[in-house]
């Protein structure tokens, strides 16, 4: 199957085979020896096994589609209607291209907390629904106060009606299931019909321990990004030129391709993390990562504000516009994020999301000045 065919691609070379830079990265915050690792700030009574280590390069793979996702979102959020299509690098590189990696993502992290709280003894799946109980909450009232187009309530109700319930089957089912939505949602011609799909693909993916390894080399990415760029080149161009083909083919066509480049960006930054790059690459997108949440919701405040200094139809702003607000307000949420975490655990929605998820309020300020790697400046 797929699956475990991803986990061979994600083995570790042979360690007298590897490059010196491709050694497993350390975890994001190594604990401090007087409190717990990050992911173990339960109630004491729920530590019953050790928690996982936090994985570093799901961080980073949050803020990069974060900074992706922004540039799409800036002129619905601020003229309050759909994604402007009509520019052609915007439509081919960055249109529905990162949200099926915050997907996929969302699927990985309920895998991975489903985990956790079986170990340490919970009742995984209250836990679960009160997480996806307080996401629809925070969705709705995002809906309702600021705007319209988000995406958290779709999150939620789909978290509900189909992840929750897959955490009843076995692996190889919602392997299965997760392919079968896939095609489905092809054959639609459907951007966020693939959702549920990306949901089990990462849950699923987590499952097989293919995530436990994402890490660890180089090598998989890579391979894997030259087998997206090839499957993305041919339907790219169907999108950019096929003025003269049957709309429907142009429709299925961009629908691929922002599935492959989402899997060929997605696997070039796996690839960074493997080479000498990898402290500018986590310094760049760990802290925007970590307060994922935080920054989706506070990114809607902000470009609110610049659509009022900027001026003018949102719809007819330039595409150089639309990258200078995006630029900007990335900028002052890294700065934030990086500041924010050198003395917090958890980003503040986080931490509030993660009090109502346990049940229980988890500690937010860190007891030491942490300047370790939430530090945006290595």
């Amino acid at each position: 199957m797929i699956i475990p065919a991803l986990g061979r691609a994600f083995r570790p070379m042979p360690a007298r085979d590897r490059p010196p830079q491709n050694r497993p990265m350390p975890p994001e915050n190594p604990p401090h020896p007087a409190q717990p690792p990050e992911r173990s700030a339960a109630p004491p009574s729920e530590h019953t096994a050790p928690a996982r280590t936090r994985i570093a390069a799901l961080d980073v793979l949050r803020g990069f589609a974060l900074c992706g996702i922004l540039p799409a979102n800036i002129q619905p959020i601020a003229g309050g209607g759909d994604i402007v299509t009509g520019r052609a690098w915007l439509d081919l590189f960055v249109h529905h291209r990162f949200f099926p990696i915050f997907s996929l993502l969302f699927g990985v992290g309920f895998a991975l907390l489903m985990e956790s709280a079986s170990a340490r003894g919970a009742a995984p799946r209250r836990l679960l629904l009160r997480r996806l109980l307080t996401l629809l909450a925070i969705g709705l009232a995002h809906y309702v106060l600021l705007w319209q187009g988000e995406i958290l309530t779709v999150y939620a109700l789909i978290g509900l009606l189909i992840l929750l319930p897959s955490t009843w089957l076995p692996r190889w089912a919602v392997a299965g299931l997760a392919a079968a939505f896939l095609v489905t949602s092809l054959l639609a011609g459907g951007f966020y019909a693939m959702v549920p799909a990306l949901f089990l693909l990462g849950s699923a993916l987590v499952r097989y321990g293919v995530i436990d390894r994402i890490g660890r080399s180089a090598r998989g990415p890579a391979l894997l990004a030259a087998a997206f760029a090839a499957g993305a080149a041919p339907v790219l161009w169907m999108q950019a030129y096929g003025d003269g083909l049957d709309p429907r083919i142009v429709r299925l066509a961009s629908v691929v391709a922002g599935l492959l480049l989402a899997g060929l960006y997605a696997c070039l930054v796996l690839a960074l993390l493997n080479t000498p790059l990898q402290r500018a690459v986590r310094a760049v997108f760990a802290p925007l990562g970590r307060m994922a949440l935080t920054n989706y919701l506070t990114a809607t405040l902000l470009v609110l504000a610049a659509g009022h200094l900027v001026g003018g139809v949102p719809r007819t702003w330039p595409s150089e516009t639309v990258i200078l607000i995006a630029v900007a307000v990335l900028a002052l949420q890294w700065l934030w994020s990086g500041l924010w975490l050198r003395r917090h655990h958890y980003g503040p929605v986080e931490w509030l999301w993660r009090w109502a998820t346990w049940a229980r309020r988890p500690p937010l300020r860190r007891t030491h000045w942490a300047g370790d790697a939430t530090t945006p400046i290595p």
